[in-house]
């Protein structure tokens, strides 16, 4: 009756551990999956435990649960982008694995130096079960952020009077801004790479708005503008003056010219 107890609650802590993977997988990759099939792929994965009574080796057992990862993967999320969902799910596993342990590590370990050696404590199954989908929900927001953020970085060359600059920019949806005079779109600079020298250039004032504040940006026609190895044309360079603080851009890059990007 102990031993039934015992595989019990580990089936179901093996289910509740799946559950989290599979569910941070389908928002990291926006995967639109029903909840009963999540569940169902947990399910599969809980009964891996009863495979541990049956004599293997190291390398059989390995490879049952790779086979049952397959599985449980296919269950889930079906056949499409099958190996992508696949390496998110043990990317995540790793993670969540890995924050455990060191979370278990740093409470029931201490030293003295360099010698180790244990409190005497473990982290309490309760609190496991608490903190990982904590862990991991910061992780799916975390790692969404960066890929939007990495996605909207591009690298942006300029050429000016036989000279480059290589900048870094920031696509921001929120750029709309153009000139009124040939609809063009505009590059507003956030750097003091690049020093235009008005007398040389020919300035074009453009009117803006926003909802505290309004004005007119000097804009500048370039000779080259290469971003992400494209060549785009009619497109002013905006000098805005007043350095602003976005993901470390040296540009703010114009919404009109995402489709082109991809």
């Amino acid at each position: 009756m102990g031993m039934k107890i015992y595989v019990d609650l580990v089936f179901l802590i093996n289910f509740f551990f799946d559950f989290i993977l599979l569910t941070a997988t389908k928002y990291i990759l926006k995967e639109r999956v029903k909840v009963y099939k999540l569940i169902l792929g947990s399910f599969i994965g809980g009964l891996s435990i009863f495979f541990l009574f049956f004599k293997m080796n190291s390398i059989e057992l390995f490879i049952l649960k790779i086979l049952i990862s397959i599985l449980m993967i296919l269950v889930s999320f079906g056949r499409n982008n099958f190996l992508k969902n696949y390496i998110y799910f043990y990317i995540i596993s790793i993670f969540l694995g890995g924050s455990m342990y060191f979370i278990n590590y740093t409470f029931s370990s201490k030293h003295q130096g360099l010698i180790f050696f244990s409190k005497g404590l473990s982290i309490n199954l309760i609190v496991m079960i608490i903190l990982s989908p904590i862990i991991t929900y910061y992780y799916v927001k975390e790692y969404k952020h960066y890929k939007t953020t990495i996605s909207n970085c591009h690298n942006v060359d300029l050429y000016i009077k036989n000279k480059k600059y290589c900048l870094k920019g920031y696509l921001d949806t929120g750029n709309t801004l153009t000139d009124p005079y040939k609809n063009r779109a505009i590059i507003l600079l956030n750097t003091n790479k690049i020093i235009l020298d008005k007398k040389k250039h020919k300035i074009i004032y453009v009117p803006y708005q926003t909802i505290t504040n309004y004005g007119v940006i000097p804009c500048y026609q370039v000779d080259r503008i290469i971003i992400d190895q494209k060549e785009f044309k009619n497109i002013l360079i905006g000098d805005t003056k007043n350095y602003f603080k976005l993901e470390n851009a040296d540009c703010i890059l114009p919404n009109q010219i995402k489709e082109k990007l991809k």
